[in-house]
C-alpha cells in the first residue's frame, strides 16, 4: 500500500510540472507575440531632402516634412507675417555650388537657412548665413543675405506634406518651390557665370 501511495504522489508531482511548464511555456509564447506585433511610431514630420542639377550649379535642400492633418496651416498653425523656418525642426537649408542670381540680386555660393514670412497677399522668402538651428530659434535678420517677394498661388487641393522641387527651365536657369497645404510659392534663378 505504501508503494502505491508513493507512486501514486509521484505521478501527481510530475503532472504538476508539465503542467506548470506549459503555463510558462504559453506566458512565453504570448510575451514574444505582443513583442512582434509592436508597431514602430510613425514619424510626422520625416526629414527628407532634394537635389538638382542647373546647368553647373548642384542645388540642395534639407528640411523636415511636416503634414497637413486636418488642420488649417497658413494664418491657423503658422500665423501669417511672422518668420517661418520654412520646414519642421531644424531650420530647412539650402546649398548651392555656384553663385546665383535671384531677383536681381546674387546668393554666394554656399549653405544657407532658408526662412519665410507668410501672409494672405505675399510671401518674404529669405536667405540667411546661419542655417544650422533649431526651427527659427536663434534666426537674426541681420544675418540675412537675401530676400524676396513672391505672390502665392493657391490651390484647391491640398499637398499633405510639405514638398520641395528644384527643376531646370532653361540653360543655365531654374526654379524652386515650395508646396503645402493649399500654397505654392516658387523663384526663378540663373546659374551665375
Amino acid at each position: 500500500m505504501k508503494q502505491v501511495a508513493i507512486i501514486f504522489i509521484f505521478v501527481l508531482t510530475v503532472i504538476g510540472c508539465k503542467n506548470e511548464n506549459k503555463q510558462a511555456s504559453d506566458i512565453e509564447h504570448n510575451h514574444t507575440v505582443e513583442k512582434t506585433t509592436t508597431e514602430k511610431k510613425k514619424v510626422l514630420s520625416p526629414h527628407t531632402s532634394t537635389m538638382a542639377m542647373v546647368g553647373d550649379a548642384h542645388i540642395h535642400i534639407d528640411y523636415s516634412s511636416p503634414g497637413v492633418r486636418n488642420r488649417i496651416i497658413f494664418g491657423g498653425l503658422l500665423a501669417y507675417d511672422e518668420v517661418w523656418q520654412a520646414g519642421a525642426h531644424m531650420a530647412t537649408w539650402i546649398e548651392t555650388n555656384k553663385d546665383l542670381l535671384i531677383d536681381g540680386k546674387e546668393l554666394k555660393t554656399g549653405k544657407y537657412g532658408f526662412f519665410t514670412i507668410p501672409s494672405q497677399d505675399e510671401w518674404t522668402l529669405i536667405f540667411n548665413t546661419r542655417w544650422e538651428q533649431h526651427g527659427k530659434d536663434e534666426y537674426n535678420p541681420d544675418e540675412d543675405v537675401l530676400r524676396l517677394i513672391v505672390k502665392p498661388e493657391i490651390s484647391d487641393e491640398i499637398t499633405e506634406h510639405l514638398i520641395y522641387a528644384v527643376k531646370e527651365t532653361g540653360k543655365n536657369e531654374g526654379s524652386i518651390s515650395l508646396a503645402w497645404e493649399k500654397v505654392k510659392v516658387s523663384f526663378p534663378f540663373q546659374v551665375n557665370k
